[in-house]
């Protein structure tokens, strides 16, 4: 007992002594974070009991039943390599296969750059990590530099340029009286950046407003990106997703590169091939020659040695096994183009409902956008109608998935639209 005593005393005296902590106050001043306002919608939309609830706020595609789609072509590269996958580390690079087929998507089957080796290119963790590896690299070989993004844009674009202490600035983009592209005035932001600016484009199918330039509007932009010295970084988020057609989706990168621009992209397959979970992605950064390209992918590497050392296997063997057999090739464009022709048939559903029951607004924006995402034009106010009124969810800038709309619910949808917009 006295022992006891004894070991009880010092201990006290251990926690009185200057500068002695307590082992639970080590955390005590972190707050709990926001919550994501996309993932925030789901989490609602979960909780809501009503049977006639619809979630048009969920990034990823669903069938017309409101279901989530695996491609046949993914189970059919799964069960070609099922059994034969090794678990042994991936290079630094990632998958070879995997990112010379991605490339080939970017820059063309028969790209001179490809066969010159002037493309500093790695695996990455979707397209949200490939940005993040950019924007490493950024700020480690240009850190006096800046990003220009514009005004609106995926949500995460800001947050991963801040974490990596890029300053960022913004350029104009959507213009809401239209429900349009603010081209004028992004020209102008063009023209007045610092010579030598970076700016982040979307290369089709823009995220949250669906709003892309027309190919004339992408000449003139890369035209104004070469007398100002600019650098543009392209993130492709939708090829093949956007139109059915990959190439088509990619004219903005081939105008690019056609003007002689020296570019970088982030690719993703978590869209165009419905693979969301297994993160599967490339960074690619078009270079002077081939020397230049392998200084920057061994610091591109090095830069994802410090962040997950080597990227997911799986993945990338679905994606080299669907693009390098030609027949696997040929049904996955078949397959995306289906998922494209669904979501273009949605938009067109859904403004001719509109319509039909006598709105007095213009509409035209839902089907001259184009991709997942309609940038409806729904104020806060009413998106928040929509929500406790008809139990219908989506993020509260009035982006609209059209991967939600089915031919059940977009009455359903156009009516409770039509209801909330009637005195606007």
């Amino acid at each position: 007992m006295a022992m006891r005593t004894a070991i009880s005393s010092r201990i006290l005296s251990r926690a009185a002594l200057p500068g002695a902590r307590s082992m639970s106050s080590w955390w005590r001043s972190v707050e709990p974070a926001p919550k994501d306002p996309i993932l925030g919608v789901t989490e609602a939309f979960l909780a809501d009991p009503s049977p006639d609830k619809v979630n048009v706020g969920v990034g990823a595609y669903r069938d017309d039943n409101g279901k989530p789609v695996v491609l046949e072509c993914v189970r059919e590269a799964e069960r070609r390599i099922a059994g034969n996958l090794k678990m042994e580390y991936l290079p630094m690079g990632g998958s070879v296969n995997m990112v010379q087929e991605t490339l080939k998507l970017a820059y063309g089957e028969n790209s001179e750059f490809i066969k010159d080796k002037r493309i500093a290119a790695v695996q990455s963790l979707s397209g949200t990590g490939a940005c993040r590896l950019f924007a490493d690299f950024q700020k480690r070989f240009r850190p006096d530099s800046q990003i220009y993004i514009p005004v609106p844009t995926w949500a995460n674009h800001h947050n991963i340029w801040r974490d990596a202490q890029v300053p960022q600035r913004s350029y104009h983009y959507y213009l809401p009286e239209t429900r349009g592209l603010d081209f004028a005035a992004l020209m102008d932001d063009v023209k007045n950046a610092p010579d030598g600016s970076f700016f982040l484009l979307h290369a089709c199918a823009h995220n949250p407003t669906g709003v892309d330039p027309t190919e004339v509007q992408w000449r003139e932009i890369s035209y104004q990106f070469k007398v100002k010295g600019h650098f543009a970084f392209f993130d492709m988020a939708y090829q093949g997703f956007a139109s059915g057609d990959p190439e088509r989706d990619a004219k903005s990168i081939r105008i690019f590169l056609n003007d002689g621009h020296f570019i970088g992209i982030s690719q993703s397959y978590a869209k165009n091939m419905g693979l969301y979970g297994q993160r599967v992605g490339c960074l690619s950064v078009l270079c002077e020659d081939e020397k230049q390209a392998v200084a920057v992918k061994s610091q591109l590497q090095q830069l994802a040695r410090r962040m997950y050392s080597n990227p997911p296997l799986h993945g990338a063997l679905i994606v080299s096994t669907i693009l390098g057999d030609p027949d696997l090739k040929k049904l996955w464009l078949k397959e995306v183009k289906v998922m494209a022709d669904r979501i273009i048939g949605m938009r067109t559903a859904l403004r001719e409902s509109l319509e039909k029951r006598g709105s007095t607004l213009s509409w035209r924006h839902i089907t001259d956008q184009i991709g997942m995402f309609c940038y409806s034009g729904l104020t806060p106010e009413q998106v928040d109608r929509l929500t406790n009124e008809y139990h219908i969810y989506m993020t509260r800038n009035g982006r609209i998935s059209m991967a939600g709309v089915t031919t059940g619910n977009v009455g359903y949808l156009a009516n409770a639209i039509h209801e909330v917009t009637k005195s606007a």
